[in-house]
């Protein structure tokens, strides 16, 4: 047993960075996760934590002790879970978040869908295109578009997106298809938040810097200025797909469309993805692959 004693409250200081938010975590004085702490570095014979008066943080030998510990208190959880929760259907609060128009097209429509199939299920979404930690905001589930930069998140490839460059046919007849990407400064660009476009060049991504009269942050906008004729416009398939199907957008510079990009499920790896939350992730890759 003894060598259990001070795991639990090592993790949560190495978590939270602190020995009074572990303590508020766990329910115990902080005096009592202090001696833990001692006394669990003084039978290792290891210095786990530096120590400030403003921070705690973790040392080298901290951080890989932290790794070991983290995986050991997961599957003590999940032993706990599959001798204790046996209800084969999913149940609790499973707090989302999404980009805004993807989120309100493609995932919120199945989210309703699986809430319709798993009733004890609850859901709170906030669609932002801001990135937020989740951590930090307590969430279970983020989907993300494109390329991902953070390295502490797990990840579960849902499908991939497509972006497009198109026009109505209305300014193709007046204004002409562009051969080369050089050929873009002569056109009118619409453009969103990004001065720059991307393409693949010689085998190689490229963000070739693009101009016009138009800029909206609103992809739903942008598509709409492309159909009444007013620029070339590149954009996501789930914003100009139905138009590219049905005539009223055609795709130009086909040959210099930059490599699909993802669409990914995130969620934090030190949090273990409950059977509910996996379910969903599971019924989304399904769903929008």
């Amino acid at each position: 047993m003894m060598k259990w004693e001070g795991i639990s409250e090592f993790v949560h200081v190495a978590e939270t960075e602190s020995f009074t938010q572990a303590s508020k975590k766990m329910l115990i004085s902080t005096a009592q996760v202090s001696r833990q702490i001692s006394a669990l570095e003084k039978r290792l014979n290891i210095k786990l934590f530096y120590r400030t008066t403003r921070k705690v943080s973790l040392t080298e030998e901290g951080r890989v002790f932290y790794q070991h510990c983290r995986g050991v208190l997961d599957g003590l959880d999940e032993a706990e879970r599959a001798i204790t929760n046996l209800q084969i259907k999913p149940q609790g609060k499973i707090k989302l978040t999404a980009p805004v128009t993807y989120g309100e097209q493609k995932i919120l429509p199945l989210v309703n869908n699986f809430m319709k199939k798993y009733q004890d299920v609850e859901v709170s979404a906030y669609l932002s295109n801001q990135q937020f930690d989740l951590v930090e905001e307590g969430y279970d589930l983020a989907i993300r578009l494109g390329k991902l930069s953070d390295s502490t998140m797990m990840a579960k490839k849902l499908g991939k997106r497509t972006n497009y460059l198109c026009a109505s046919p209305e300014y193709i007849e007046k204004y002409g298809i562009p051969l080369s990407l050089s050929e873009l400064n002569k056109h009118s660009c619409l453009l969103g938040t990004l001065d720059y476009w991307h393409f693949a060049y010689s085998a190689k991504e490229r963000n070739l810097r693009v101009s016009g009269r138009l800029r909206y942050n609103s992809g739903v906008s942008l598509a709409d200025a492309a159909l009444k004729g007013l620029g070339i416009v590149q954009l996501p398939d789930y914003y100009v797909q139905e138009y590219l199907k049905s005539g009223e957008l055609v795709s130009v510079l086909d040959n210099f469309r930059e490599p699909d990009g993802g669409i990914w499920a995130i969620y934090p790896q030190n949090r273990h993805l409950s059977p509910k939350i996996r379910l969903l992730v599971d019924y989304l890759v399904e769903h929008i692959s």
